[in-house]
């Protein structure tokens, strides 16, 4: 078969959906890779790079134009996929729930779409969990923005001039991106708190060094696939009155919180920004979809009542070398489980095939897409 990798598009996107490394592997295992030319350059990766692993080199129409497979980190616009084959196959990112009009276009092209959002967190997906490859980036980098937007160290530190105290860091969510953001200002010596409302991550906070604010949990907290699918607004207000004594003394505030298919809630209200030190911080990782904090602007950064807000709307971005690494592995597990040289198997009923495919031969397929 043969595999297309276009270059993205999308606004401050530097990732690339395979890398050198993985398109040499590709080939070794019998496919054909073609590559737009310039796809990997904000990654690191030279048109060289992937001429040496075998790969040739092509314009964007003629990636479209002519793959079986096309590959991508963010899904292509839906003219792009009208260019593409019909019974062509895409696999990327497509947040199909929310996004109807790439849907539509899939089906007006009479492509089978794979996404990457919707790979099942079982066991034996967890080679292809893009979504935890990608949070987990982020939230080591999510840390280092806010400690260069604050104007202190993380550390206590003991000087002839006196005593620095330590800075101390509320992180929202004990997913993936807040567990590494929480073992990562650990390590550069800050005072860590976090508030989650899944009691079972308190332990996994505590193994981290963070001190875990509890918030009791009630029936209205509905849970799927590892996922918080839906809470009550009288819990979020709980929880908002108990973390904002908590927020008022941090420097640094870090929201993480996401529920698939749906806006993100809201955690950190106008009050609670007022409340906050003059040159505190806060860094809202879900500003995406919504955002966590009143006030965020998708890629801005903003100085509201003296905190300094960071709206930064793809971290993992930042970070291009490791972000493609890891997610090229992710797609390229997901593929040698879907396909072989010579085709896709149509495991139609298997638990990874079901709950990643989206749209199949121009027929929506997936529960999130039928409704």
């Amino acid at each position: 078969m043969l595999i297309g990798i276009p270059k993205e598009t999308k606004f401050k996107e530097n990732r690339v959906a395979i890398t050198p490394l993985i398109a040499k592997d590709l080939i070794k295992q019998g496919f054909t890779v073609q590559v737009e030319s310039g796809a990997g350059i904000l990654s690191f990766f030279s048109d060289e790079d992937y001429k040496n692993a075998g790969a040739t080199l092509t314009d964007k129409n003629g990636v479209y134009a002519n793959a079986e497979v096309v590959l991508k980190v963010n899904a292509p616009q839906p003219d792009e996929i009208a260019t593409m084959k019909e019974g062509a196959i895409l696999i990327s990112f497509m947040w199909a729930a929310t996004n109807p009009e790439l849907v539509s276009a899939c089906e007006k092209a009479g492509i089978t779409a794979f996404s990457m959002d919707a790979v099942p967190r079982i066991s034996r997906a967890q080679k292809m969990d893009a979504l935890s490859s990608q949070a987990n980036l982020a939230g080591y980098k999510a840390v280092l923005m806010c400690a260069n937007a604050l104007g202190k160290i993380f550390p206590m530190m003991t000087t002839a001039a006196g005593t620095i105290k330590p800075s101390k860091v509320v992180i929202f969510g004990a997913g993936v991106a807040g567990l590494q953001a929480i073992a990562t200002a650990k390590r550069l010596g800050a005072i860590v708190e976090v508030s989650d409302i899944r009691p079972e991550t308190k332990e996994q906070v505590q193994s981290l060094g963070g001190k875990f604010i509890e918030v009791k949990g009630d029936d209205t907290i509905k849970m799927e696939g590892g996922y918080v699918k839906g809470v009550s607004e009288e819990f979020l207000k709980k929880q908002q009155e108990l973390v904002g004594k908590h927020v008022a003394e941090a420097d640094i505030v870090i929201t993480t919180a996401l529920i698939p298919g749906r806006k993100a809630p809201l955690l950190v209200t106008a009050d609670m920004v007022k409340s906050m030190k003059f040159g505190s911080v806060i860094l809202d990782m879900a500003v995406e979809q919504g955002g966590n904090v009143v006030g965020s602007k998708l890629n801005e950064t903003l100085t509201v009542d003296g905190v300094t807000i960071i709206g930064e709307g793809n971290i993992p971005s930042l970070l291009p070398m490791n972000a493609s690494d890891l997610y090229a592995k992710n797609i390229q597990t997901l593929l040698y489980h879907l396909a072989t040289k010579d085709g896709f198997k149509w495991e139609m009923e298997e638990d990874i095939t079901k709950g990643s495919l989206i749209v199949h031969n121009g027929q929506k397929v997936h529960p999130t897409v039928l409704n």
